[in-house]
């Protein structure tokens, strides 16, 4: 187990170096020293801010003194300078995760739970009408785009609710944890639920064909011949085996995830990652685009080794590979 994870660390780490050397290429490489200092200066930059922004830089260096430089100070935690905002990348990054971060754990735990019990409710009574009336509800909220059922959610429930004297959800916006658990709580509901019942239908499918596939096996019909309930039949042996790929899903949508849900975060106005990129990219806010960037890749790679180790556990035969 432990030469296991060593390799998954070694592999995740190779990952990041590679996509640090892609961002490099793409941001100061490919448009030349000139148009990198000029974007990093700032709009409104005079030609020595230009300068001193060029210098800065080291930008009249060799291209590998340059990526060294650049690696080095992404290690020590130096994403740059945000000029529009007057703080730095990391500052910014450090308002807008935590935002992120809620809404993402929160939309995983539910659209999991969701997706997992409507599986094997489906797959347990196939062909049933439990089942088509799970397949049927799983395919039209994964049809319907995420900002419909998020402004959906907000007409019912914060508009129609407060019109009739139910004001309870508010209209949008974040409150963070530490101010008020209970506005904390209050203000994620509603984008906890619209991006739950958009990502759990991929979840439900899986795990439905998984399980179908898993209690047809050799060992299930032998654990039955036994004369073990079905109900341990169904959740010890097959719903384990069933989990692997929907592990495998699981880690790509989070990690996708915390690097921002940008369409959730605009419909209820919460400032995270997803939202700062948009406007990053709207002002050609060159750091913050790298810093959000380089945050969502190694999200990926992070989220990506913990279902390793998820699959390590629930199949035993991955540690071989």
């Amino acid at each position: 187990m432990v030469r296991f994870l060593i390799r998954r660390v070694l592999t995740g780490a190779l990952v990041l170096l590679l996509v640090t050397m892609v961002v490099f290429v793409i941001f100061y490489v490919g448009p030349g020293p000139k148009a990198v200092a000029h974007v990093l200066a700032g709009k409104q930059a005079s030609p020595s801010e230009i300068a001193a922004e060029a210098k800065r830089l080291h930008l009249n260096l060799p291209l590998w003194h340059q990526y060294w430089i650049f690696l080095v100070n992404i290690l020590h935690g130096n994403l740059g300078y945000d000029y529009y905002h007057g703080e730095s990348v990391v500052s910014i990054i450090g308002q807008a995760f935590p935002i992120t971060l809620s809404l993402a754990l929160g939309a995983a735990v539910l659209w999991l739970t969701i997706g997992v019990l409507t599986g094997v409710v489906s797959a347990v009574r196939s062909r049933s009408v439990a089942d088509r009336v799970l397949t049927v509800a799983a395919l039209v909220f994964y049809s319907m785009p995420t900002f419909v059922l998020g402004l959906l959610m907000l007409l019912v429930f914060y508009y129609v609710l407060t019109t009739h004297g139910l004001a309870f959800f508010p209209p949008g916006g974040y409150t963070p944890i530490g101010t008020s658990p209970w506005l904390w709580f209050k203000g994620l509901i509603l984008p906890w639920i619209t991006l739950a019942l958009v990502s759990a239908a991929p979840y439900t499918r899986l795990t439905r064909g998984a399980l179908l596939d898993v209690l047809g096996e050799d060992y299930i019909r032998t654990a039955r011949a036994k004369g073990l309930a079905e109900r341990r039949v169904t959740y010890r042996h097959g719903l384990r085996a069933a989990l692997t790929p929907v592990a495998s899903q699981f880690g790509i949508d989070v990690g996708v995830l915390l690097g921002g849900a940008v369409i959730t975060e605009t419909v209820f106005s919460m400032p995270g990652l997803g939202y700062t990129a948009v406007q990053a990219i709207q002002t050609q806010d060159l750091p913050v685009i790298i810093g959000i960037v380089l945050i969502a890749a190694t999200a990926v790679v992070v989220a990506n080794l913990l279902v390793d180790i998820v699959y390590a556990l629930l199949d035993p035969r991955v540690r071989l590979h």
